[in-house]
């Protein structure tokens, strides 16, 4: 652990937040003590960006691949040039064109996590309908980095210092969610998300809570069966393999009266019943991070935001809470490795005394 972490950054949609929200992060020189940031992108659309944020001052060192940002002293950000061709920028506005850029910044950046030439990524927020080509046809980053990571599942892990929230089923239609819904499904979430706990995080024995999917989890069957058919034999099975989960809860009153606290961390059945509380309770701080694949992945909890692209009004918050977390995370598993292969030697004490 001598050398800082290789911190890899893609930088999303040009016309989002993403390198405004780079940028500011960036121009505080304090990140450069814990690692080495290297941006997937172009020097020239970043120099657009550094002009709307007045932070001129900011000058990135290219580099042709990140084996070349090992060793640097300079406290300055690395750039990999991605593409050679000029991009017309237009901050807040949705266009085909420019989608192909970001999945340039993103496919390199991916590239260079699976090989080992970064340590972690943080990805910048994507238009999910522009990024669309051949090669990127996935409801988001989540699934795009578990298929590239071969792994058979991920868990969509949003997370602070006072709510973590899972989700069993992510991208996919509020119509499909219902018949998207397993036990096995739920038992492999809950297996990640204790898993991640215990290795990401270093909670010795986690807690998690479990909510229902129907309004008041179905109210003992009149409002929907799932909570007594598919979700509560979930969690006998999931107790059975020594992970401590509890419900499921009503969604509404388990947030709304703070029950949440009690608990390290929550497994929602869907994307806006567990988004939407943590959005409102980690307003800024919250990180996205994929749990369950062999390399870190963060991102910040936020979208494009066109509505202010452009405008220097985006915050940098979560995406610098989002490098923070991957770097912790990286250090978390090296370090659970390393005592795993290196375990202290039992020695029996003697009842004898001298």
């Amino acid at each position: 652990m001598s050398e800082k972490l290789k911190i890899g950054i893609s930088i999303g949609d040009v016309n989002g937040i993403g390198l405004e929200i780079i940028i500011k992060t960036l121009a505080d020189n304090r990140i450069y003590d814990y690692c080495t940031p290297i941006v997937y992108g172009h020097t020239k659309v970043a120099s657009f960006y550094r002009r709307t944020t007045h932070i001129e001052e900011l000058s990135f060192t290219v580099i042709g691949n990140a084996a070349e940002a090992s060793g640097r002293k300079d406290r300055k950000p690395q750039m990999i040039n991605c593409w050679e061709e000029d991009v017309k920028i237009e901050p807040g506005v949705v266009n085909n064109s420019v989608g192909k850029y970001a999945f340039l910044s993103l496919e390199r950046a991916t590239a260079d996590l699976l090989s080992g030439q970064i340590d972690a990524l943080v990805t910048a927020p994507i238009n999910k309908d522009t990024i669309q080509n051949e090669q990127f046809n996935f409801p988001g980053h989540t699934e795009y980095l578990q298929d590239r990571g071969g792994a058979s599942e991920s868990l969509m892990f949003l997370v602070s210092d006072t709510l973590k929230v899972g989700v069993v089923t992510g991208h996919i239609p509020v119509a499909k969610i219902a018949e998207s819904i397993t036990a096995a499904k739920i038992v492999a979430k809950l297996k990640l998300m204790d898993n991640s706990l215990r290795n990401d995080f270093w909670v010795r024995r986690p807690r998690i809570a479990v909510l229902g999917l129907n309004p008041h989890a179905g109210d003992n069957g009149l409002i929907g069966e799932e909570e007594q058919t598919i979700i509560a034999p979930a969690l006998e099975e999931a107790r059975n393999n020594n992970i401590l989960a509890f419900g499921p809860y009503p969604a509404d009153g388990f947030f709304a009266n703070g029950s949440y606290m009690q608990f390290d961390a929550v497994l929602a059945m869907y994307h806006d019943q567990g988004l939407i509380p943590f959005k409102q309770i980690a307003f800024e701080s919250g990180v996205n991070f994929t749990a369950g694949l062999n390399f870190v992945r963060t991102s910040p909890d936020h979208g494009t935001a066109y509505d202010i692209a452009g405008t220097n009004k985006a915050s940098e918050v979560s995406f610098r809470e989002a490098m923070f977390t991957a770097m912790h995370i990286v250090k978390h598993r090296r370090e659970t490795l390393e005592l795993e292969e290196n375990p202290l030697t039992f020695t029996k004490l003697s009842r004898d005394r001298d």
